[in-house]
Formats: C-alpha cells, structure tokens, sequence
C-alpha cells in the first residue's frame, strides 16, 4: 500500500509541498472550504492525477469536471509519475461553489514539485542492488520470498589487526567492503528542494548496537568511508550535493541472531520540511528497507571435507600420521595444531565448531568456539580467525560449564523431511538431562544462540547416562545412496551381543579382546557373555539408546531401514557410562573415507570380528573403512577419533533463504 500524506490548504494563499513518486497525497477539501460552500471541482495540470473517493467508489476526474458534494464522504487523492523540472512547476486547483450554483466562492492553490526518493538494498536476493519501489519493510522467506541479508562481519581480513572487523569504526581494506551489503540511496529532483529540506538515515535505538553503516566518500578508497550509524550513532544527515542522484552505503553486521535478536533490522531515510521559523523540523516522507542477518549454518557429514584438522601432542604421533593419510586420500587440506598451541589438549572437536555464513554476494566459514575454555582455548580466535573465515562464541550466562558444552556433543543431521515439513539444512543435535530431572544441560547462551539461527531447529536427546556426556558417543552419520542420502549409524551394545554370540556358536567362544595390546587385560566372548553385571550394564545403555532413536526416528523422520547398529559394548561406573573397547562410531567421516577407532576385538580366523562385521554394514554402501589405533591416546582417556579431529566442510548449494522455518 501506497504510503499516504494529508495536505491542508487556505483560500488566502497558496500552498507548496514535495510530491514523491510512488506516494498519495490526500488533500483536505473541507478544513479550506467558505462557510456557505457545498460543492467545489478539482483541477490538475497534465503533470497531476486527481481521483475522487466517493462512497468508496474510487473515478478519476475526467476532463469535463463535474462538481462534487462538499460532504464527509467525498476524499480527493492526488498522484504524479514524473520528476518535476522545476520547482511547483505542478499544480491542483480547488474551486468551492455555493448553493445558488453561481461563480466560484472561492479557490485554493496547491503547488507540487514531484521528486524520487528510494532507500535500496538487494531485496531480490540477486547479488545486486536493484530499485524497487513495492513495500521493503517486510521480510519473507521462501524461494518466492524477498529482503536483503547482511553478513555478520566478523572475520579479520586484515592480518595486523588485532580482532574482528566489526569490532572498530572503520573499512580497512576492499576484502572488509566485500564482506558488507551495499545499501543505495537514489534521489532525484530540482536540486533547490534538496536544499531547502533535509535527507536523514536513521536506524532505531534496539537495532543500533547490531550494524555498522559506512557512507563512501570522495575516492574510491577504503579510507573514504567514513562511519555514519551504528552503536551511539542513530541518525545522519545526508549531504546531497548539487546533481548527485545516488548515495552509495555499506552496511556490517555485528550481532548474529540470539534470544533477544530476531535477526531483522531496519533502516530508514526520511525526508524533513525545514520551518522558515524556529520550529523543529516535520516529516514529509520515509523509506525503509529492512535486512536479516544471515545466521550461523552447520554442515552435516554428507557435505563434502575441504580441511581436516588435528592437534600434534607428545605420544600420538602415529594418530596424526594415520589421520594425515586419511586426508590424502580423500583430497583434504590438513590442518595441524602444534603441542606449542594447544598446550597438550588434544581435543579438537571439543573446543571448536566449522559452520558458514552466507548471503547472495559473499560465502565465508566461521567457526563457533565453545565456552569449554581448556588449553585450546585460544586456538580458534588466534589461528583460525583470519581473512575469510569468522569467529563467534557465546559466553555462559552465570551458569557453570559442563563436559556437555563440548561440541563433541553438537552434531546436525544431514537434510531431512519430517511429515511433509521439509529441513534443507538438516537438524541440529545436542546432549542434555533429559528425561532426567535435574543433571547436566547445555548452557543456555549456546542453546539459545543455536535456536535463534532459525534454520537448522535443535533436536535435544539424553546424554547424561554417558560419563562424558556427548552425543558424539553414540550416533554418527555417514553418506549412503537411497531416499534419503544417509544412514544413521548408533552404538549398539544389543548388536554387538548378537554378534558374539553367533562367534560363540561358531566354536570361537576362547577368542580374545585387546589381544594385540601387550599393557591391556585381555578377555574372551566367553568370559563378557558370562558377565551378568556387564549384561545389566549393557542392558541399561541399550535402553538409554533406544530411547534418543525413537526421538531421532521422530524428529528427522527415520525408519529403521535408514539406521545402521554398530556393535558396542559400554562399562558403568559411578552410574556413568563409558565405552568398553574404543567406540567405533565416534568415527571421522571424510566422504567416502571413514576413520573408525580400532577396537581390538576377537580374533576369528586371523581377523577382529567386530571390524569385520562394521565392514560388512559400511563397505555395501561404497565407503571405505580404515580403522586407526587411538587406544592410549584417545580411548583410555575417554574419547575417540572423532573427539581428536575436526573438519571443515563445503556449505550447502541450498540458500538459507529459501527455506520456510
């Protein structure tokens, strides 16, 4: 709907105003009208479109002009199409006429100067900034939807500085400038109207502390942008010089979408009427375009690996050589963090996140650094933050840090659909107590922040039975062909007692666990189907399991041909659990290369049974296994190899936008 502005006249003297394109003026007839009036006819120069609303029809006046009822329901409605040459080189004419019929009583003036004023961004989502003159203070999703989207600016583009590009006032460099959306201001008209009123970019007090707006000025240089809203900085006059018709703006953001951000935030340019008098100024016309802030997208195992990262410490030399191998042959840059910079914390997964922004122009990753704060703590911010590639994390809100704020213990599903409801980017997955009253959670700064980014809904399942606590630990998911492009892979201590007791059956009952490993007790499939308190134990992770794949069942809309059981056995201790042999599912997944803990299992006819049967479920489906020894570096201290790596995946070809939340 058109905006619309009333306009008050007087018979004693003619009165001028600014017309812009793509408005309405309403002009109060009756306020201007002679006591005795009760009809009066409407004039306009070619240039003006006079409509009359009438009971509430809407006619245009035609050119043999009747006149008109001078009652409460007679409105009349002025329009122009074109810039006006000159100023009130446009004019209406109202003529008021009394019940005898005769000559006008009298006649009010009112002169127009029609001017173009529009605030634009890339409200198409095309890449570029395109004039559009239909309402841009609504954002809507969907492949039919439009608004513009700003880019969280927090990469460091500039290697001297010393933190984030959203963090100072100013444009360092054209690869900063890229990382902004362009906002163009378009004026036009007899520059005397721009000289006599004034142009104001404001933005409100709730959406200031999230952007940054630079205007370019003079050269094309980065040091000529200068900083005009943002922070303390509501408002900017707009200094239009003699025939300048555009004003080119660049916009950062600085706060990604959170509890108390909904992610949207608008800008306004409003044109003032300046009193000859010492009177404030009064508005005659705003625009408004409005951005969403592009949110923080995780990827899912099935995107494709372009970088593997792994921490070198004192004993795990052949670990990072196994890894490293890994990465060749799946075509991956490798990444490794010297003892010098992580200090001997050798989980990697824990301490940091890969995901990306996105908006039409620009594609960047940034990595989430959770508030686990161990020795690796300064590795995202200080290695990773750099040109292209952001960095955010969120701070607990009074709130202690547990093992599950790790992000062993933040995985997302690859896309799914779930009744019709369709999830492009796929689910996030993260621990908690639940069904458990009371226990471990999530801090709440990092469920919050994973909500608000709208496009990746968080599924909460039941960790705290695990004495890590991690979801990690028991799921996985691995690219597969088939309708839905993955298989859920789940640690199965109920699959893993079926398989020994086929190896039982076999006559292979004496063979033994970990008998490769000189330092490790060893144990026989006799001895562990014997075990009654091991078989309690295991009965009860089972049962914690089987209640996280019913939720995942229902919340990404799995059957049980999309799950695959991976043999696993769990020991309790202090009512937590923890895996028995390394936990094969805690695997890195590199395409079709997968690194599986090796889990040293029973020896039959030369082979380990329980690699053998993992093989037999994952090579069908066109993935590699290799199984790699992280025993005393990683098992015995209570992770696995996903836990001592991480990995940079390609974003989704899916535009976050285009999804309905």
């Amino acid at each position: 709907m058109s905006q619309q502005r009333t306009i008050r006249l007087s018979v004693q003297q003619h009165t001028s105003t600014v017309y812009v394109l793509g408005t309405e003026i309403s002009i109060d007839i009756h306020g201007s009208a002679p006591k005795d009036a009760t009809s009066f006819d409407v004039r306009g120069t070619p240039g003006v479109d006079v409509y009359i609303v009438h009971n509430p029809q809407v006619a245009k006046v035609p050119t043999c002009v009747p006149r008109w009822p001078l009652d409460a329901g007679v409105e009349v409605v002025v329009t122009m199409k074109a810039l006006s040459d000159a100023v009130n080189d446009n004019k209406v004419r109202i003529s008021y006429y009394g019940q005898d019929g005769g000559p006008p009583m009298h006649r009010a003036m009112l002169c127009l100067t029609c001017v173009d004023i529009s605030l634009d961004a890339d409200t198409t989502r095309s890449g570029a900034v395109k004039r559009k003159t239909a309402d841009k203070r609504e954002w809507t999703w969907g492949p039919d939807g439009e608004g513009a989207i700003l880019l969280v600016n927090c990469d460091r583009d500039d290697p001297k500085s010393s933190d984030m590009d959203n963090m100072d006032f100013c444009v360092r460099s054209y690869a900063d400038l890229r990382d902004m959306s362009c906002m163009i201001l378009r004026t036009q008209g007899p520059d005397a109207i721009f000289d006599d009123h004034k142009l104001v970019l404001h933005v409100s007090v709730s959406d200031a502390d999230k952007v940054g707006v630079f205007h370019a000025r003079g050269d094309d240089v980065p040091h000529q942008y200068e900083h005009v809203l943002g922070s303390d900085e509501l408002s900017y006059i707009v200094d239009r010089s003699s025939g300048q018709e555009e004003d080119t703006f660049y916009v950062e953001g600085l706060a990604f979408p959170d509890a108390d951000f909904s992610g949207l935030v608008s800008f306004h340019v409003t044109l003032l009427d300046v009193p000859v008098e010492n009177l404030p100024e009064t508005p005659i016309f705003t625009d408004t375009v409005v951005f969403h802030m592009a949110p923080w997208i995780m990827t899912p195992n099935t995107q494709r690996p372009l970088e593997v990262f792994v921490c070198s410490v004192s004993d795990n030399a052949d670990f990072v050589e196994a890894v490293s191998e890994l990465a060749r042959k799946a075509h991956c840059k490798l990444t490794i963090c010297p003892e010098a910079e992580n200090r001997n914390d050798r989980w990697i997964q824990d301490e940091m996140e890969f995901g990306y922004v996105q908006a039409p122009h620009k594609t960047f990753p940034v990595v989430f650094d959770s508030p686990r704060d161990g020795k690796l703590q300064d590795f995202p911010f200080k290695s990773i933050l750099g040109p292209d590639f952001g960095y955010v994390t969120r701070e607990p809100y009074n709130e202690t840090v547990s093992s599950l704020d790790s992000f062993g213990n933040l995985e997302v599903s690859p896309p799914v659909t779930v009744k019709g409801k369709e999830y492009p980017l796929g689910r996030i997955l993260i621990g908690s107590s639940f069904p458990r009253v009371g226990g471990r959670r999530m801090t709440k700064a990092v469920r919050d922040f994973l909500c608000a980014q709208k496009v990746q809904p968080p599924i909460e399942l039941y960790v705290d039975w695990l004495c890590v606590g991690h979801v990690d630990e028991f799921l996985n998911f691995v690219p597969a062909p088939g309708r839905q492009g993955f298989r859920l892979l789940l640690a199965s201590p109920g699959a893993c007692y079926r398989l020994f007791r086929e190896k039982q059956e076999e006559g292979y009952g004496e063979a033994r666990l970990f008998e490769e490993l000189e330092t490790v007790t060893t144990t026989t499939i006799d001895e562990i189907l014997a075990n009654e308190t091991l078989r309690r134990e295991n009965d009860y992770v089972q049962s914690c399991i089987d209640w996280n794949r019913d939720i995942l069942k229902q919340e990404l809309g799995l059957s049980e041909k999309d799950i695959i059981d991976l043999p696993q056995l769990f020991t309790v201790i202090d009512k937590e659990a923890s895996a028995f042999f390394p936990d094969m599912v805690n695997m890195i997944v590199l395409g079709k290369h997968l690194g599986i803990p090796k889990p040293f299992g029973p020896m039959v006819d030369g082979r380990c049974c329980l690699e053998e049967n993992v093989r037999s479920l994952l090579e069908p489906l066109g993935l590699t296994c290799t199984f790699i020894n992280d025993f005393f570096t990683y098992h015995t201290l209570l992770g696995e190899v996903h836990c001592g790596t991480n990995v940079r995946r390609k974003p989704f070809s899916f535009k976050w936008w285009n999804m309905i939340p």
